[in-house]
Formats: structure tokens, sequence, C-alpha cells
């Protein structure tokens, strides 16, 4: 049996006929960016995410930098952010010449944990005036970017209360969790100061490349946003301050906009499929030995991933692609142990939760369409392996 680890042709199927007469519409308009369509994007992801505005963006890591540049981040800046996420969390900090500040990870849920963030605060940083000051480097720290990490919220009560005290802005980092909730229903993107969504087709909800957006709150943040998004020209051609181009294609707008309608029967159907997964495991007498995602006790978690945690991973990779199933490492390498940050003088161990998370996570499919009896053989190659 083949069990590839996503497989979107299953998904476009019956919107085929949909999504084909809306990207014949746009280019019969021929409004190919910032059209119509993006504003009712924008409309349609705020309301979703329980914000009051939308931003739509060209990509997820554009969320990210546009939201970090509206906030005036820059050299001599920090922002406390998880060395256990995608590359861009950080990416985006170093490309505005800020510092990113490492915190260690939950090992539960490899999210932000506030407990490390609060005994890093109080070991290295220092107040000067109304500055938060990193006392080695001397950098002042602005943001605390926490990442919602597989599809289920970090604990943002806790990072907020942090945030606030210590007057820091916080920038959620929400593109693997597009509906995902605090146990009072609060919605990934809606709880900091801007939140950051990306559309790679990967996720919950895909677009047909490259795409994302910043959801918030706040009025002023929206506009400062909404012009450097166009390379900070308000009216065009006059530039107080330099932006970039982050716009976003209305052919993904539209595409979008047919997707979004699904999006909560897919959540429903991935946290199905996890449900099963947890049953299967257990069922087969290796949960013991395959640690199943832990759902913090009320949130709502849409699993972007379905992240097994192991022993021997990287040969149980091997054998479960010799078998047909696909897997994907998220992420093998922390970000405080790459090569691109040796700048920052970290060694591997400084982090060791996130250190060791990497070491032992691996992602088996979950997609929506994936069928009971493609879990079943999942699982049972997985239950083969530690047998053997």
């Amino acid at each position: 049996m083949q069990v590839p680890l996503l497989d979107l042709k299953g998904q476009y199927a019956p919107l085929r006929a949909e999504i084909e007469q809306a990207i014949a519409q746009v280019c019969n308009e021929q409004r190919f960016v910032l059209g119509p369509k993006v504003g009712e994007l924008e409309t349609q992801i705020a309301a979703y995410s329980q914000a009051e505005h939308g931003l739509g963006v060209s990509s997820g890591t554009d969320a990210l930098l546009v939201a970090l540049m509206a906030l005036g981040i820059g050299p001599g800046d920090e922002v406390i952010t998880s060395p256990f996420t995608f590359f861009a969390t950080a990416g985006v900090v170093a490309r505005l010449g800020a510092r990113p500040l490492f915190c260690d990870i939950d090992p539960r849920t490899y999210n932000l944990d506030p407990a490390a963030v609060r005994a890093m605060l109080e070991k290295k940083c220092e107040q000067r005036g109304d500055r938060l000051v990193n006392k080695a480097t001397g950098g002042v720290v602005r943001v605390l970017l926490p990442v919602h990490l597989y599809g289920q919220m970090a604990p943002m009560d806790e990072l907020v209360a942090i945030a606030k005290r210590y007057r820091l802005a916080v920038v959620e980092d929400a593109a693997q969790a597009i509906g995902a909730a605090l146990p009072d229903g609060r919605r990934a993107g809606s709880v900091g100061d801007v939140g950051c969504l990306s559309f790679f087709p990967t996720k919950n909800l895909g677009a047909f490349g490259d795409a994302g957006m910043c959801v918030t709150n706040d009025r002023g943040l929206q506009e400062r946003m909404r012009i450097l998004r166009v390379h900070g020209g308000e009216p065009k051609y006059y530039h107080s301050f330099i932006g970039g181009n982050f716009r976003l294609d209305e052919i993904q707008a539209a595409v979008l906009l047919i997707k979004l309608k699904h999006l909560e029967d897919w959540t429903i159907a991935r946290q199905r499929n996890a449900d099963h997964y947890d049953a299967l495991i257990r069922d087969a007498g290796i949960a013991g030995i395959v640690g199943v995602p832990f759902r913090a006790p009320g949130y709502r978690h849409i699993f972007n991933q379905y992240m097994i945690r192991v022993r021997r991973r990287d040969e149980l990779r091997v054998h479960l692609a010799a078998n047909g199933v696909g897997t994907e490492i998220y992420y093998p390498v922390p970000l405080h142990a790459q090569q691109c940050f040796a700048y920052l003088e970290h060694s591997p161990e400084d982090f060791p939760h996130s250190l060791a998370a990497a070491a032992e996570v691996l992602a088996l499919p979950i997609y929506p369409e994936l069928a009971a009896e493609q879990r079943e053989y999942v699982v049972k190659q997985i239950a083969a392996f530690y047998r053997a």
C-alpha cells in the first residue's frame, strides 16, 4: 500500500470545477494583484480568526517580516522566540538586523515554555529606564514571538502576561495553526498584537503557491502594515518609510475563498484521523514506544501535523519509506544549532528539549482524505518495525 505524506489531488478533485471557474473570472477581469478577491479574503480570514482586520500578503514568511517591520524592529533589537520551528520564524528577525533570543520548548507540546522565558528574562535581562536590555549583548528586547507548532496554540495567557510585565509586543507565528484555539475559544492570531498565517500548499488551508496573511485587532498596526506591503508608498509613489513587495495575488485569494468554505470539515477530518491513530497505536500495544501528540486540556488542536515521538527515529523512517509510507521530520536541526546562527554562540545543549525533540519527532500522514485502511497500514508498519 502507498501512503503519501500529503496527497492534495484528493482535495482538489471535488473542487476543481469551482476553482477553475474562479480562476477564469480573475483572468477575465485582469486584476491580478490586490483585487476584490483579496479584500474579500481578508475580511473572511479575519472573522474566522476572531480578529478585526486582515492583510493579505505574499507568504507566511512575509507576514512575519511585515509584522516586525510595522513594530519598528531593526538593528539593536532582540526578539524572544523558539529554536524549534521552521527557519522563517528566526530568519525574519535576522533579516531585519535584529537578534533572535531563543528560549526552550515544553517537551510535550513543542511550543515555547513560559517558565523558560521567565527564567531567561530574570537571569539575562535588566530594566534600564523604559528599555528591557540583554545584559550580555546590550540589545533591547522588544518582541515575544511564540509559535503555535503543528496546529496547537502556545500557552498564550501565560506568555501575554510575561509580555505585559516587560512591555513587549506579541507577534504570533500561527503559520501552522489557522483555527486552533485556547480553552476559552480565542483563536490563533487574535491574542497577540499581530497574528501571522501561512497558506503554503501543505497547510490546512493551502493556496496554489505562496500566500499568507496578518490578522490584528490594532487599527494602527493594520494601516502601517498595509502601507509597508506596497514598498511603504502612501499615496502611490510617495514614501515616508521603506517597505517591500508583500502583495497577495488575486488568483491565490480566489482559490483560498473556495477552500475556506471547507476548512472546518477538513479540520474535523484531521482530528478524526488523529483520534484513530491514537487508538491504533494503543491497540497495537506500542504506546510505550511511540509517543502520540499531547493535547493540552481544552485546547483545539487542528493537526497541521501528527507528530509521533520515537527512539531510532531515522531507522523507522527508512523502514516506513521502504514500505510505501511517506513521513517527514519537522525539524531535524534546531535553529540555535544552524550554521547561519553560529554568531549567537550557542552550544547544541543550550536548549535540551529542542535538541531532543529534533532527534525524535516524526510526522505521519494526517491529511483529511486519508483512508482508515491507510492509517491502519501505517501503524501496522510501525509496530512491525519495533517488534522486529
